[in-house]
């Protein structure tokens, strides 16, 4: 397969899967599995960014520091556009963003989607949600796309993580949309035209990074910062709203699922 057929397919995939499973989950009120789901995505995001992702952007800098500042503004980047999202779509004083009664963390580009829903603001609720899905998708495909240019090994690792996080992500997408009176045909179809967005922004990065290949290496420190970031201020919180010993031991033993698997897929892609 060529490196623009695996972006094409791993996008497609990557969101419009965890669109269906997220479905599955949300509509038949399992929200136990969507739970458990949060660990493992921990576990896939945090396995992909340090297994994969950093080890490729250090070999190909002449200059490790260069990755850690990529890094390291990455991160500062998503907590200055997090600040600005909540700012934007939160009162001063009485802040809903993430409120557990929401029941699942969102990553950090839909965070407002997760703002407080009023029953005569339904459609501008609902907008807010798919405008956030939408950019948050497509800045998952221009991620998947600079894997793939890489490497195709790098690709499918980096296609898992961001499936794992998406699944807990649209299924909170679900809820709110549900509890702020849209059907299921209306909050599912919205959200399957929002992830047609990481194939369009697979696709245009494929285009944008064969002509502009010196742009590879930022993707790769933005793409790990990304995934840190998601992991450790969006997921990694709504975990300790359970300390009892069992549900910490479950969290842990699903975290190192997720980052077992993505190594377990990374030696077999290599041919170990």
């Amino acid at each position: 397969m060529s490196t623009l057929s695996w972006i094409i397919l791993a996008s497609f995939i990557g969101g419009v899967l965890s669109l269906l499973l997220a479905a599955m989950l949300t509509l038949n009120t399992r929200a136990t599995w969507v739970s458990r789901l949060v660990s493992f995505a921990i576990g896939a995001l945090l396995g992909a960014a340090f297994l994969n992702i950093l080890p490729e952007a250090f070999e190909r800098s002449d200059d490790p520091a260069q990755v850690t500042v990529l890094v390291l503004f990455g991160i500062l980047l998503f907590f200055i556009l997090e600040k600005l999202v909540l700012w934007r779509h939160c009162h001063l004083e009485d802040c809903e963003a993430h409120d557990p009664a929401h029941g699942i963390p969102n990553a950090i580009t839909t965070t407002v989607s997760s703002a407080h829903v009023h029953e005569n603001d339904q459609g501008r609720s609902g907008m807010m949600i798919m405008i956030g899905d939408t950019f948050h998708n497509f800045v998952d495909g221009i991620l998947i796309a600079a894997a793939f240019m890489v490497d195709v090994q790098l690709g499918i690792v980096t296609s898992i993580a961001i499936i794992a996080h998406e699944i807990p992500q649209e299924a909170g997408d679900f809820i709110i949309l549900l509890n702020s009176g849209y059907t299921r045909r209306a909050a599912f179809m919205m959200n399957l035209l929002s992830s047609f967005a990481t194939l369009v922004g697979g696709v245009l990065a494929y285009f944008m990074l064969n002509k502009l290949d010196f742009m590879i290496l930022p993707l790769l420190g933005l793409a790990s910062a990304s995934m840190i970031y998601v992991a450790l201020s969006d997921l990694i919180p709504g975990l300790h709203k359970r300390p009892e010993i069992g549900a910490t031991a479950q969290q842990v033993t699903l975290i190192l699922l997720g980052i077992g698997l993505i190594w377990f897929v990374g030696l077999f892609a290599h041919g170990h």
